[in-house]
């Protein structure tokens, strides 16, 4: 009977052991994933959080309201412009990130601005590994950074999205350090006024991923500062280093007019 006893004593102790071991695991589960749910960037009221940097313009100056929030909606727009003149422009968010994921929700529409160049039809882009606006000169176009670039179809010929341009940077792909301007992605294209959700997975100076449906569809390696441009190279004497391992986040001004339903963040652990 004692024999018996301890048994049941011994399998109730390993009961209790596994439904321990299962709870710690159920919540170290729940932690993970509270710190990692997504978070609004953009509240869907005003640009609170955001500063604009317009070409030509001071840093904080919104010349013509182009940045606004209308319905819900994050839109860029330029009916105050008689004609587009070279005026990038790119909107800041308050806070550099380093490890995360980014998900925006756009979409392209109405006609380009006038004088806005060809390239840049159904043509904008989210910034990442960026330079603080507080650096960009008055008359500088494009914020040090890596580009995630949104594009749209004419409706009739293919055109990826969510390539990747490096203004005043570099990165490596398979291996190889990659010092042109632009790279195409694997993705297919979106024609008209639909609305695309792309994401952007970041982690550090270690990799960055453009996503579309679930999908990647262009990866790279080692984001980093061209010590070939002159901006580019103070910059890394400033910092230290060339090597790129966070920065500002920002969406862009560059003619066509272009909606955002939103923008979320989902922070990452280092590893």
């Amino acid at each position: 009977m004692n024999f018996i006893r301890q048994k049941f004593s011994n399998l109730n102790f390993c009961s209790f052991r596994i439904l321990q071991a299962g709870l710690f695991v159920f919540l170290m589960t729940f932690q993970t994933t509270e710190a990692q749910e997504w978070k609004p960037l953009f509240n869907g009221k005003n640009l609170d959080g955001w500063t604009p940097k317009i070409r030509g313009y001071d840093l904080g100056e919104n010349f013509g309201d182009t940045f606004r929030v209308e319905d819900g909606l994050l839109k860029v727009r330029y009916d105050a412009y008689d004609q587009f003149n070279e005026r990038f422009g790119h909107l800041f968010y308050e806070r550099e990130y380093s490890h995360y994921r980014l998900r925006v929700t756009y979409r392209f529409v109405d006609e380009q601005s006038k004088g806005g160049p060809g390239w840049a039809y159904r043509n904008s882009g989210v910034m990442v590994h960026g330079e603080s606006p507080k650096t960009m000169a008055k008359g500088q176009d494009f914020p040090t950074s890596i580009e995630v670039q949104l594009l749209g179809g004419n409706g009739t010929s293919e055109r990826t999205t969510s390539n990747l341009c490096t203004p005043g940077t570099n990165v490596v792909m398979e291996d190889a350090l990659v010092k042109r301007h632009c790279s195409n992605s694997k993705s297919k294209t979106y024609h008209g006024d639909q609305w695309v959700t792309a994401e952007i997975e970041v982690r550090g100076n270690q990799v960055i991923k453009h996503i579309l449906d679930g999908e990647v569809v262009l990866s790279y390696e080692q984001p980093q500062l061209d010590i070939r441009d002159g901006h580019a190279k103070e910059l890394a004497e400033k910092l230290g280093t060339h090597q790129l391992s966070g920065g500002s986040i920002s969406v862009q001004s560059e003619s066509h007019p272009i909606d955002f339903k939103s923008i979320e963040i989902m922070e990452l652990e280092k590893e």
